[in-house]
């Protein structure tokens, strides 16, 4: 696993740093600067892009990954890629026309409940469109064993641009509605930059034609567009439903608690960068046994870093409530619902990865339509009962119920089993801390509680993962730690 802690090392630095500037922004810069309705706006729109994205990229992004190792020669590489290139028009151009004549039946619920989305409305399609570009020419850069510059073009060179708005927002240098038009260009500059880390990785050689299996291409493609459509709107869609029963400025309280749940999945998205292609490259080669090594690694190994964010995050999150403006409050409850379901994503490893490569995954398309209309008919149902944390709830029974199914689904048709007696060992440790710690506060300011109860808790987690060794690969990170501060 060379490769992959290499790489996921840097990647996971840089998401970090990503998240981190997310972090601002998210916390700080938009609930001072922006205000509740603005905030409310980008939730929207970026939610309702993300939606459309695997629509519009034809689930070119993972079809890459997924055939560019079964092409043996350059010739027929160049071929694919170009055909990769081009097939998200066949999607792109009619969803944009579609988008245009229907655009007021498609946009009279939500404008109808919040008029401030009227001027804003036209801009999903557009973001969507930047969004599916960039994921397809990341994948470009990903199958050629290249994705840490790819990392910093899509974790972080956004934020930061984000981030330099914002701040010309606070010194009025830029007005609010400016602002959202702003954040469009600013995902156009993060598609121009991931074209050319691509094609400066691998230019394109245009060859075209029809690769021979291109029935096998179009079948596996329109599955990912309904499992990554899937994957999407478990993430964003209850922000849209909210948008539609809710005002506005309640997915901006929403927003805030979403992502301080979010950053549990972080080690998982910058592992997933790398290791979907070696997961690919071992099923076409028909490795079980290496791969079910690397199930397992995967699956352990995430637990016990994501489950080290997520206690943290758990057992300081009254006092982080206290560090951001009081009319954002009230989300504690949500940073839980959501956090659980951000662990049992984390739990699974590259389950996700080991389906979309997998010959039994037309199958899984089954499971994912039975998906969307269950956390559709429970945003429906919850959302007007018990606001954000009713959607949240939804996202949580809706999460845990489609990863169920697909765990079995890798259990039963591919015999790949992630959890050891590690596993409950691990959740056991996070228990024990929760326990401890959840309860109490120290008498001082907010920082100085967080900060001394996460080094309370970093100790102990850290020593009783060590001391139980639940997982090889991070135990080898804390030997070469203490062997440079000289303490072992």
């Amino acid at each position: 696993m060379g490769i992959v802690q290499s790489q996921s090392i840097k990647n996971t630095f840089l998401t970090f740093l990503g998240f981190g500037i997310g972090g601002i922004n998210a916390l700080f810069f938009y609930t001072n600067f922006l205000g509740k309705e603005h905030y409310g706006v980008i939730t929207t729109i970026l939610s309702g892009a993300n939606i459309m994205m695997p629509l519009m990229a034809f689930g070119a992004q993972n079809t890459l990954i997924r055939f560019f190792s079964s092409y043996k020669n350059q010739k027929e590489r160049d071929e694919f890629l170009t055909f990769m290139l081009f097939l998200p028009l066949a999607l792109i151009l009619p969803v944009a026309l579609a988008f245009y004549i229907f655009y007021d039946e498609i946009s009279h619920s939500w404008i109808e409940e919040n008029p401030i989305l009227k001027p804003f409305f036209w801009l999903i399609p557009l973001i969507g469109l930047f969004m599916a570009y960039c994921e397809v020419f990341y994948a470009w850069a990903k199958v050629h064993m290249k994705s840490v510059t790819g990392s910093f073009i899509y974790e972080v060179l956004l934020r930061f641009i984000v981030m330099i708005l914002l701040v010309a927002v606070h010194f009025d240098w830029l007005a609010k509605d400016t602002f959202v038009y702003c954040v469009a260009i600013a995902y156009l500059a993060q598609l121009i930059g991931m074209q050319l880390y691509a094609f400066s990785v691998k230019m394109p050689v245009l060859r075209f034609a029809i690769p021979e299996n291109v029935k096998e291409i179009v079948y596996y493609s329109i599955f990912i567009i309904v499992s990554g459509g899937v994957a999407v709107m478990l993430i964003d869609f209850d922000k849209v439903m909210i948008a539609k029963y809710l005002p506005i400025s309640e997915n901006a309280l929403y927003s805030v608690a979403i992502f301080i749940s979010t950053v549990i999945a972080v080690p998982s998205r910058a592992m997933t960068q790398i290791i979907a292609p070696i997961t690919a490259k071992l099923m076409v080669e028909n490795k079980h046994d290496e791969l079910n090594d690397l199930y397992k690694k995967s699956a352990i190994n995430l637990q016990v870093i994501g489950g080290f964010i997520m206690i943290l995050i758990f057992v300081n999150i009254k006092e982080m409530y206290h560090l951001i403006p009081k009319d954002y409050s009230g989300g504690i409850l949500v940073v839980f619902l959501i956090g659980l379901s951000k662990f049992y994503d984390v739990l699974l490893g590259n389950n996700n990865s080991i389906i979309v490569n997998t010959k039994h995954y037309r199958t899984v398309l089954l499971f994912g339509v039975f998906t969307v209309a269950l956390m559709i008919v429970l945003n429906m149902v919850f959302i007007p009962l018990y606001g954000i944390e009713g959607s949240a709830f939804a996202t949580l029974l809706t999460v845990a119920i489609y990863n169920t199914i697909k765990l079995i689904f890798v259990v039963k048709k591919m015999d790949l089993y992630p959890f050891t007696n590690n596993t409950l060992k691990s959740l056991a440790i996070l228990a024990l801390c929760f326990s401890l710690f959840y309860f109490w506060d120290f008498p001082f300011h907010t920082i100085i509680n967080i900060g001394l109860k996460s080094i309370l808790v970093s100790v102990l987690y850290v020593y009783l993962n060590y001391k139980l060794q639940i997982s090889e690969e991070v135990n080898g990170v804390i030997e070469n730690v203490l062997r440079k501060v000289k303490l072992l």
